[in-house]
């Protein structure tokens, strides 16, 4: 049965097209769920960098043929929504915020 931690770490390989860093590190994934009787029902709930992102339907699709990769995982709905907004000062790692140059 796959798990949350399992998608997870599926979702470390995407990058966001336009900063060339991981979706987890920036904060873009908010929740990761899975569902139905043995777990193959996957949803991961996300946001992008900007409401007008020119890739975010290919984005999209990356992310769910990642999270399909996993061992288990027959469907994947990636939600894609601007609640909350996603600000780096709030939602990126402590990491991206130094390459990003906020402190």
């Amino acid at each position: 049965m796959p798990t949350v931690e399992q998608i997870r770490e599926a979702l470390v390989e995407v990058k966001d097209p336009e900063l060339n860093i991981g979706i987890l590190e920036l904060g873009l994934v908010y929740d990761v769920a899975v569902d139905g009787e043995n777990g193959e029902h996957a949803t991961v709930t996300m946001t992008l960098t900007s409401p007008m992102c020119p890739v975010g339907p290919m984005f999209k699709k990356s992310v769910e043929d990642h999270v399909k990769a996993v061992d288990g995982v027959k469907t994947a709905n990636v939600e894609i929504t601007f609640t909350p907004p996603w600000d780096p000062k709030i939602h990126a790692s402590d990491d991206v915020k130094v390459m990003l140059g906020i402190w």
